[in-house]
């Protein structure tokens, strides 16, 4: 069972928060660098600020703190996750993971104050106890007392509140701790966070955009969009309808044909988002997605991460998926370029570099037949090639943030996709759209 953990609210118990752990950290590198110093080693600053103790610890009091730790790893891994260390890459990895809940009072606290005193009377019973998480709240079941099933998140305390700070506070962290490369930009990954994490805090937002989704999908019979309840909903707590449905991935008794019928779903609607909706919902997270075996429908639960797609990008990613559909590089670079891309002062070998990632991530949608994403080396030949890149500090760019969320969709989705071990014909789905 997972313990429960107050979460501070204030800036300053978020602050002393993050100074407890650096202290705690240099105690460790103190007593390590002590011992080795008896052993004759010499003393190695990187090395013994990274020993697997202090990553732990590090993930623990980061994910602690919710939202800001959390979003800035989901952006961090999604961008840049190839070129950052493997130390690192393990700390995102563990900041991604299931928080601990709030603990009743704290709980209860929220409660009051987003739906009165009266709170119990709300609706017609409420689990105290979440049966999800997020990386800014918890998710309960209730009954409405009309018999109505819902799936009702709450907020942590503190989020919104100290968002700036938080994020400001642990890129301090992680620059002091050199867990950044020095040479990479990361100031427009950092503004974004903080916009991100103000726009995913605004439950009221997210609440427009599950209704947005459910009127675009609502002829679409492949998709469930759990409807909003509104009399419930405020800026820190969203209630929706309770969709019964199965995690994505524990499907493992499905057929081949139903496997490959739900991840060519899954990219048709990635194609609809871009290219129709302007509108995508930009976290690819497993727990994002369900699906009910007897309809054979994926349930869409998490639209935080929602963001409207300009007309510029949506055009400049149909030309670009295009060009790399007919290995077109030329028409490619002109796509990138028009996306915003390349800037006057990367070097021929870095364009170079991407534009063969490029051409890379969209191998399937060069195949005339449905591409086996379960026995594909795909990932891995994108991860080689990410971390050719990173040898040569020259080549660590930042990519237009908008243009990271629809990077991170699709990888995602291509995860999903090997996970199933499904065979999607990519081309076919595209060509619509050409």
């Amino acid at each position: 069972m997972t313990k429960e953990r107050a979460i501070p609210t204030s800036r300053f118990s978020r602050f002393a928060k993050l100074g407890s752990m650096a202290g705690k950290v240099a105690g460790n590198m103190l007593v390590s660098g002590a011992k080795g110093a008896l052993k004759g080693e010499s003393w190695n600053n990187k090395n013994l600020l990274l020993q697997p103790k202090n990553i732990e610890h590090l993930a623990k009091q980061l994910a602690h703190l919710r939202g800001a730790a959390m979003k800035l790893g989901q952006l961090l891994s999604m961008d840049a996750g190839d070129l950052l260390s493997p130390e690192l890459a393990k700390l995102l990895a563990m900041l991604r993971a299931d928080a601990n809940p709030m603990p009743h009072k704290q709980l209860i606290g929220v409660l009051k104050t987003q739906w009165g005193d009266n709170w119990i009377d709300t609706l017609s019973h409420i689990e105290l106890r979440p049966f999800a998480a997020a990386s800014i709240g918890q998710v309960h079941h209730a009954v409405t007392e009309q018999g109505n099933k819902l799936a009702v998140k709450i907020q942590y305390p503190g989020i919104a509140q100290s968002v700036q700070s938080d994020v400001d506070n642990v890129m301090t962290l992680l620059t002091l701790s050199r867990l950044l490369p020095k040479d990479l930009d990361i100031k427009p990954l950092v503004a974004e966070a903080k916009k991100q994490l103000l726009a995913e805090a605004d439950y009221q937002l997210e609440g427009s955009y599950l209704q947005r989704f459910g009127s675009l999908l609502a002829n679409e019979p492949r998709y469930i969009v759990p409807a909003l309840y509104e009399q419930y909903s405020t800026k820190q707590i969203l209630a929706m309808e309770y969709v019964e449905a199965q995690p994505i991935e524990a499907l493992d008794s499905l057929t081949q044909a139903q496997r490959d019928h739900i991840a060519s779903d899954f990219i048709s609607l990635f194609f609809h988002e871009l290219f129709d909706f302007k509108l995508m919902q930009t976290d690819p997270n497993f727990a994002n997605f369900q699906y009910q075996i007897a309809s054979e429908r994926i349930v869409l639960l998490d639209f935080g991460a929602t963001r409207k797609v300009p007309d510029k990008l949506s055009d400049g990613y149909r030309a670009l998926l295009s060009a790399a559909s007919n290995n077109d590089r030329q028409s490619a670079f002109s796509a990138a370029v028009a996306i915003g891309y390349f800037q006057d002062d990367i070097v021929d070998s870095y364009k170079n570099n991407v534009l063969d990632l490029f051409m890379l991530a969209c191998e399937p949608l060069r195949s005339e037949q449905a591409y086996d994403f379960g026995s594909s080396d795909l990932a891995m030949r994108l991860k080689n090639a990410g971390m050719a890149m990173s040898t040569d500090a020259q080549q660590w760019h930042t990519p237009p943030v908008d243009a990271l969320f629809i990077h991170r969709k699709l990888a995602g989705l291509y995860l999903i996709a090997a996970k199933l071990q499904a065979k999607v014909n990519v081309k076919q789905l595209f060509q619509v759209y050409r």
